[in-house]
C-alpha cells in the first residue's frame, strides 16, 4: 500500500508522455511504407489516433487543474487499453504501434499504482492482445502469436521492477525515519535533558538554602531558574514547529548548508561544572548559528580565562547581523542568567560576538 501522496506531478508527467506517444504513432504510421504506401494512413487509424490525443489532452488539462475526480487513475489505466486494443484492430501487421500502446498501458500504471495492478493490467493487456490477433489474422494468427508473449515477458519485467522500487522506497522512509529518531533523541539528550538535570540540581540547592534561611540568594535562583525555563520552553517551542514544518524558515535553516563549515577552536579555562557546562552550550549554539543561519565558511571560537572572568569570542566570514536589532536570544539569555556582558560588533564582516562571564560561580 503506497502512502497517501499528490500524485498530480506525476500524473502530469504520464498524460504529457501519452500525447507525445499520440504525435510521434501519427508520425510513424505516416512515413511507414507498409500502411498503403509513403504517407498513407487508413482512415479508421486515423480517427483511433485523434481520439486518443483528444482523450490525452483533455486528460493532461484536468490534471492540471487539479479537478480531477480520485478514480480518473483507475479509468484512464482502462481506456489505455481500450485504445491499444483499437489500434490493434485497425494496424496489426508486421509495424504496428499496438504493442507501444499496451507497453504504455502497463508502465503507466506500473507509475501509478503498484505490483498488483500492474500485473492485472499486464494479464488483461496479453489476453485482449492475442484474441485481437486471432481476430484480425485468423488462420495467419500464428505469425504474430510471439508478439503478446513478449508483451507478458515486458510486463512482467515492468512489475518486477514497480516492486522492486515499492520496497526501496519503504526501506529508504524506514532508514530516514530511524535517522530521525536518532537525531530528535540525540536533541533531547544533549540538549533539553541536560536542562531538566540543571534544572532540578539547582531546584536542590534552592532547598537547602532555604533550609539555611537565606531568602535573598533563594530568590535570585529562582529568577534565573525563571528565565532558564522561559528559555528552553521557546527552544521546546521552536523545535517542535521545525518538526511539523509550522515554521518554514527554521525548516530552511535546518537544511545542510552548501558547503562544510570550517572551525578553528582554542578553549582554556578553569571553572565550575555549572559555568563549564554553559560556556560549552553558548560555543555549541555559536558553533549552530554559523554553520545553519550564517553560512559560513570559516568561524574560529576562542575560550580564554582572565583573571576572574571567562572572555568567548565567536567569529564567522558568513552573513552577519548587519545593522538590525537582533541578537542571537539563546546565547544572550545564558549570558544574563550568569550576569554576563554579550557585545556584538555589527560593523565587521560576517558575524563577531564577544562574551565576558564570571567565573566564580
Amino acid at each position: 500500500m503506497r502512502p497517501n501522496v499528490n500524485f498530480q506531478a506525476l500524473d502530469l508527467n504520464v498524460a504529457r508522455a501519452r500525447i507525445a506517444l499520440s504525435l510521434v504513432t501519427v508520425v510513424s504510421i505516416y512515413v511507414d511504407p507498409t500502411t498503403g504506401g509513403m504517407f498513407g494512413i487508413a482512415p479508421f487509424m486515423l480517427i483511433v489516433l485523434g481520439l486518443h490525443l483528444a482523450y490525452g489532452a483533455a486528460l493532461y488539462m484536468a490534471i492540471k487543474s487539479a479537478a480531477a475526480p480520485a478514480g480518473l487513475p483507475a479509468a484512464w489505466t482502462v481506456l489505455d487499453v481500450l485504445f491499444a486494443t483499437l489500434l490493434a484492430l485497425s494496424t496489426e501487421g508486421p509495424t504496428s504501434p499496438a504493442y507501444a500502446f499496451f507497453a504504455f498501458a502497463i508502465i503507466a500504471t506500473g507509475c501509478r499504482f503498484g505490483l498488483r495492478a500492474t500485473s492485472l493490467v499486464t494479464l488483461s493487456s496479453v489476453l485482449v492482445y492475442l484474441l485481437t490477433i486471432r481476430l484480425r489474422e485468423g488462420a495467419q494468427s500464428s505469425i504474430y502469436l510471439m508478439r503478446p508473449a513478449y508483451l507478458a515477458i515486458t510486463g512482467y519485467l515492468i512489475a518486477f521492477l514497480v516492486q522492486e522500487r515499492a520496497n526501496f522506497e519503504a526501506r529508504i522512509r524506514e532508514l530516514q525515519a530511524s535517522a530521525e529518531r536518532e537525531r530528535i533523541a540525540r536533541s533531547l539528550h544533549d540538549g533539553y535533558v541536560q536542562a531538566l538535570a540543571s534544572l532540578n540540581v539547582r531546584l536542590a540547592a534552592c532547598r537547602e538554602l532555604l533550609l539555611k534561611q537565606r531568602a535573598d540568594e533563594v530568590v535570585r535562583q529562582l529568577g534565573e531558574l525563571r528565565m532558564m525555563v522561559g528559555r528552553e520552553y521557546d527552544e521546546v517551542r521552536s523545535y517542535l514547529r521545525t518538526l511539523v514544518d509550522l515554521d518554514q524558515q527554521a525548516l530552511v535553516d535546518s537544511l545542510p548548508n552548501q558547503f562544510d563549515t570550517q572551525f578553528r577552536i582554542e578553549i582554556s579555562f578553569s571553572a565550575g561544572v555549572m559555568v563549564v557546562e554553559e560556556v560549552f552550550q553558548i560555543v555549541l549554539e555559536g558553533i549552530r548559528n554559523a554553520w545553519r543561519h550564517g553560512r559560513a565558511t570559516a568561524a574560529s571560537v576562542n575560550v580564554a580565562q582572565a583573571a576572574q572572568a571567562l572572555r568567548i569570542v565567536i567569529t564567522d566570514d558568513g552573513k552577519g547581523f548587519g545593522q538590525a536589532p537582533t541578537v542571537p536570544w539563546s546565547i544572550a539569555s545564558r549570558v544574563e542568567e550568569f550576569g554576563g556582558r554579550l557585545t556584538i560588533h555589527r560593523d565587521q564582516t560576517g558575524a563577531h560576538l564577544e562574551i565576558e562571564m564570571p567565573a566564580g560561580r
